[in-house]
């Protein structure tokens, strides 16, 4: 059930409605039955695979916090091994095996080792994360551990932000489903306004933008540099409006019932580096490599001095490639957001000093615009569908500048209106981004009624119009 389509309108009408119709004490089984229904919606199989990892951690849970501490260890890595162990199984086993094929083939060697004929679950390494993170917390005495199953079964299930995240913590949410919530107007016309600009975001943004990239990207052979660069710049666009938006959509629908999630972006695109990228951009996914690899990673080894944290960082991202796809495209990505990172550590100290030799507002928009175009060039293997693809994409980049598209994309009436629609909305999407971490939306509560609703009514109308309504899949619903 996508986000972007009426049947989810309709369900999360007649959820939440139920939601505030039910007593406090019903409102779990409430929304464990939808979030089920919700993911069922997709492959209905695949809630059996989620079935067996929320049964292993909720045990796993209760034995760690009742374990002595000198046995806590092997419920841990018992948690971890059947959450990394599926995740392995339906994400990597085919791509590992692929990759032995192609060695063995280099020897004239045949691999006997069959190839398993699966589909990826859907959010599979979101909702992976988001269990280990709870074994992790009780493990650490961070947290007490959920003796309510179908509390804990919640958690993990819970279906605005179950697919795409944002991968919540225990201490965060896990406390909010036993609090009762009741019907706040304030809260939920926020909830409704978040939803509403998610809505757009994906809608007359994103969807516009893939029709652009998906042309380029779809056969780039056929393109000069000037039509690739032009995807490329899209794509990060692209990205952001479609990830996001799928974010706001999940904070604003569980704002609505008085549940509050973690925000996930802070426009990213103001980073001056992209250290300060990963702390703006899919906050949820780089606090949690954070909390569970890269400080743990350092701390171990601080012997090690500078190279722990090189090593960390280099591990982490890479992780993170891995984690993003199955595929050496997304692997090149992470190694080289690892190698940038690594490089910005150890060159702080002499750019902090070309720093001051410049005006402060002419480098930090030459920082901006060097990681906006690190970023997007690093989007290419996140992108593209081959390596083979990918680096014709990078290596084509200047190709042919200034000589016409031979297949007259550039000057195509529909590309050019969907490329100026686009830029005009992409630029709006960006002011009303920055003003939304200044809580404007929610300034349209000081607003005079009739002004207020007329805004409302013409915001839907823009939708309506220049919306794409072909209920295009979220990105990250590959992950």
């Amino acid at each position: 059930m996508l986000f972007n389509s009426i049947q989810f309108v309709i369900f999360f009408i007649a959820v939440t409605s139920a939601f505030f119709a039910l007593p406090h004490r019903f409102r779990w089984l409430l929304l464990l039955a939808a979030s089920c229904y919700f993911y069922m919606a997709f492959v209905p199989i695949y809630i059996l695979i989620l079935f067996f990892t929320i049964v292993v951690d909720y045990f796993a849970g209760i034995l760690l916090e009742d374990a002595k501490e000198k046995n806590k260890k092997p419920y841990l890595i018992a948690s971890l091994f059947a959450n990394i162990g599926v995740l392995a199984i339906f994400k990597y086993y085919n791509f590992i095996n692929e990759n032995i094929t192609q060695l063995l083939g280099a020897f004239s060697f045949s691999n006997p080792i069959p190839y398993l004929k699966i589909l990826l679950p859907i959010g599979l390494s979101f909702h992976t994360f988001q269990a280990m993170s709870y074994t992790i917390e009780v493990y650490r005495g961070n947290h007490k551990a959920e003796r309510n199953f179908g509390i804990y079964a919640l958690y993990v299930m819970f279906y605005p932000q179950l697919v795409a995240g944002p991968i919540e913590r225990p201490q965060n949410i896990l406390h909010q489903f036993h609090q009762e919530q009741f019907f706040n107007y304030d809260r939920v016309a926020s909830g409704l306004r978040l939803m509403a600009w998610g809505f757009f975001k994906k809608i007359v943004v994103a969807d516009r933008l893939a029709i652009i990239v998906d042309t380029v990207y779809k056969d780039p052979e056929s393109h000069t540099g000037k039509t690739i660069l032009i995807a490329i710049v899209c794509f990060a666009f692209q990205i952001f409006s479609d990830f996001s938006a799928y974010s706001d959509i999940a904070i604003g629908s569980a704002r609505v019932m008085g549940y509050d999630l973690m925000k996930n972006f802070n426009n990213p695109f103001v980073s001056k580096n992209v250290t300060e990228f990963w702390r703006r951009w899919h906050i949820s996914l780089s606090t949690w490599f954070n909390d569970y690899l890269f400080t743990p990673f350092i701390v171990s080894k601080r012997d090690w001095g500078k190279w722990a944290v090189d090593g960390g960082l280099f591990l982490t991202f890479f992780l993170s490639g891995i984690w993003h796809g199955a595929g050496w495209t997304f692997v090149i990505y992470g190694v080289m957001h690892g190698l940038a990172t690594i490089y910005e550590f150890l060159t702080k100290k002499s750019r902090k000093k070309v720093s001051k030799k410049m005006p402060r507002f002419l480098y930090d928009n030459i920082s901006m615009l060097l990681t906006f175009l690190f970023v997007s060039i690093s989007w290419i293997f996140f992108r593209a569908e081959t390596i083979h693809k990918a680096f014709y994409v990078l290596t084509h980049l200047f190709t042919d500048f200034f000589k016409s598209n031979p297949y007259g994309f550039i000057f195509d009436d529909i590309a050019k209106r969907d490329l100026m629609l686009g830029f005009v909305f992409v630029v709006f999407m960006l002011f009303v981004e920055k003003k939304k971490e200044m809580q404007a939306l929610d300034r349209f509560t000081e607003m005079h009624f009739l002004l207020r609703w007329s805004v409302y009514l013409l915001f839907f109308i823009i939708m309506l119009v220049f919306g794409v309504f072909e209920n295009k899949q979220f990105i990250y619903f590959q992950f």
